[in-house]
């Protein structure tokens, strides 16, 4: 799950150049989108957000972004402490800093 606006494509916090290339982006501003989106799509599946049991991350930066995302990502995950793999890529597919697969229960 990336951080595009549900329904749009739009992608919070990305600034692309002429050519597609990110610009610059705002790894906060993807870590809330990448969140809500997962509930979103939790809920729509009949599950919730306490149900998640393991959760796999992907960063393109991690010596830059992993403080951010950790701080966010326990803002979240205060009570429903998952299995959790963070990894650090090279790309993603769309201009995205953050990707998530999660599993959760029903």
């Amino acid at each position: 799950v990336g951080p595009r606006e549900r329904g749009t494509k739009k992608i919070p916090g990305v600034e692309l150049d002429a050519e597609g290339n990110i610009a610059s982006y705002d790894i906060e501003a993807q870590c809330h989108s990448v969140f809500r989106n997962i509930r979103y799509i939790l809920e729509d599946a009949g599950s919730s957000w306490g149900k998640i049991v393991d959760v796999t991350v992907f960063l393109t930066n991690m010596k830059d972004d992993f403080a951010t995302y950790n701080r966010i990502y326990a803002e979240y995950f205060k009570d429903n402490r998952p299995c959790r793999t963070t990894v650090e890529i090279n790309c993603l597919p769309t201009p995205i800093a953050i990707e998530l697969k999660v599993i959760a229960t029903m």
